[in-house]
């Protein structure tokens, strides 16, 4: 397709055409189906995630990390702690004029159309109970030994 005058001149005064603007703005810049996993303000405030997001880097080393610039830098610590140890980039994404509930995508280059991108409240509580089960089994063994 050629281009005419009209569209160099829209382009030149508007910028280029972006595809799927709404849904960039909403993953942070990238489209939805390069997402492998996204956390909501809210999963990131609380610091939930972090051992998912930790697997799927593992998963997918060529990602990369999106962080919402609207979110205060302190919450993302363990998210930036896990992607340098995987070897992960990650960058800081603001987007003034968007309400997006999203605060951090891990995404690759390419489409890979995964269709659970969104963490379960199930997966969280087995990840909590199963930490909670080793604290214990590790306390209880501490107070064995020093019971004797």
């Amino acid at each position: 397709m050629k281009k005419d005058i009209d569209d160099y001149l829209n382009e030149g005064i508007y910028g280029v055409k972006e595809t799927k603007a709404g849904e960039r703005k909403e993953f942070l810049g990238t489209l939805r189906e390069r997402t492998v996993l996204a956390l909501t303000e809210g999963e990131v405030v609380q610091q939930k995630g972090v051992n998912q997001l930790t697997d799927a880097m593992k998963q997918y080393p060529d990602a990369s990390l999106r962080l919402s610039g609207e979110v205060s830098t302190r919450f993302f610590r363990p998210y930036k702690k896990a992607a340098a140890d995987n070897n992960i980039t990650y960058t800081s994404v603001t987007n003034q004029d968007v309400d997006a509930d999203l605060a951090l995508v891990l995404h690759v280059d390419h489409a890979i159309n995964k269709e659970d991108i969104y963490l379960h409240e199930e997966e969280l509580t087995n990840t909590a109970e199963k930490a909670a089960e080793k604290e214990q089994s590790f306390t209880s063994k501490l107070k064995n030994i020093f019971k004797r």
